[in-house]
């Protein structure tokens, strides 16, 4: 235990719930990728077990190199990386390579990643910085409420075109977190009409504008509709156009979680991960419930619900604001973007793209993840070693 305290500093719980995540990772991959690997690999499924698990070693590598730097030096890496992200996003839009039938792969230095990635955990570091500093007049409107608001409309706004899913889960970790650092309920009340409004209005352009393609409206557009539309209401012919739909998405996975049933059809027994579009990626967590059942879904649920309680337990705990708002809105960010996953693929909520966090099959994204998580855990060593000063003084003190 003291080798484990030594290399591995922070929040325990979290580092184990963590593991246990990526552990799930390997599991849920390798039987999900089935499909994949014959398609892509001549059925080598060990071959991308081993390229997700060497992505994966990253993701934990750069977590691990993230927790050992003291969270205080990240202010100034916010400072930059917040106004580095702003052209790169911008960058993406014209230059982006197209994923989902959207712009948002950038290649830089032989490097092939999604510029929103970076931007969001640029975005909540640079607000937790502004809010540390703003804090004496954040009840301002004009030197607190303005500089504050306009990082995280530029920001979402340049996601929001090709992105609205990540735009959205940015949006309100971002409007949550300002609450939590007391910015005047009113004006952001006041700002999130203002802003829906204006995502409305846009569009209301779009849909009227009759020599615009409608960029990716129309995908939002067919799953919003497939969402709340009922099986029941489907025409034959639109279930047999249903494999090129949200709806044949919406379908399998609701299949895969009803064959689970409570204890799931073992690990490996997986029948849907033949059928299901991203079985390994955005619809992981119905392929989790279907060999592990209930309980298993339960359990991953647990697992993030363990993640956000000690995060805040350690916003807190920590002596300095910079690292609770820290702590705090990168948890809230990612533990929405898990929600929204596992939502989708029980079926409240429409379809989305997202990635389950340090679960579902990716490349730099589990890198950012892990590198958020780092933070997080950056900020709870800090808050262990100050117990720990604590405690030897007490001790002397006792002893003198």
């Amino acid at each position: 235990m003291r080798t484990f305290n030594r290399f591995f500093q922070g929040d325990r719980v979290i580092w184990m719930v963590l593991l246990m995540l990526a552990f799930m990772s390997l599991l849920a991959v390798y039987s999900a990728t089935g499909t994949y690997a014959n398609s892509k690999f001549d059925g080598d499924n060990a071959y991308v077990l081993l390229s997700h698990a060497k992505k994966l070693l990253l993701g934990l590598v750069v977590l691990y190199g993230v927790h050992r730097v003291k969270y205080t030096y990240y202010s100034v890496f916010f400072q930059i990386a917040f106004w580095v992200s702003i052209p790169l996003l911008i960058y993406t839009m014209f230059f982006g390579a197209d994923l989902n039938e959207a712009q948002r792969v950038v290649h830089l230095f032989g490097i092939s990643f999604q510029s929103s990635d970076f931007a969001k955990i640029a975005l909540i570091g640079y607000l937790a910085r502004m809010l540390t500093l703003k804090q004496d007049d954040i009840k301002d409107f004009k030197n607190a409420f303005i500089p504050l608001m306009l990082p995280v409309l530029v920001v979402v706004g340049l996601i929001f075109p090709e992105n609205f899913s990540t735009a959205a889960i940015l949006f309100m970790s971002s409007i949550v977190l300002l609450f939590v650092g007391r910015i005047n309920f009113k004006y952001l009340l006041i700002f999130f009409a203002v802003a829906l409004f204006v995502m409305s209005i846009y569009i209301l352009i779009i849909i009227n504008d009759k020599d615009s393609d409608n960029g990716r409206l129309g995908t939002w557009e067919r799953r919003i509709e497939s969402f709340f539309r009922s099986d029941s209401e489907l025409s034959t012919e639109e279930k047999a156009r249903a494999e090129n739909e949200e709806d044949f998405q919406e379908i399998q996975a609701k299949i895969a979680i009803a064959g689970g049933g409570v204890f799931g059809k073992l690990p490996g027994k997986s029948t849907q991960r033949n059928f299901l579009p991203h079985p390994y990626s955005d619809f992981i967590f119905a392929i989790i419930v279907e060999e592990y059942g209930l309980v298993g879904g339960a359990f991953v649920v647990l697992l993030y619900l363990i993640l956000f309680f000690r995060a805040i337990k350690i916003t807190v705990e920590v002596p300095k604001s910079f690292g609770g708002f820290l702590s705090f809105g990168l948890s809230f960010m990612l533990v929405l973007q898990a929600m929204i996953n596992m939502g989708v693929a029980v079926g409240i909520v429409p379809v989305t793209g997202q990635p389950l966090p340090f679960v579902s099959m990716g490349g730099t994204s589990l890198m950012f993840t892990g590198c958020a998580f780092g933070m997080i855990l950056s900020v709870s060593r800090d808050v262990n070693n100050n117990k720990m000063k604590r405690n030897e003084l007490e001790t002397t003190q006792n002893n003198n």
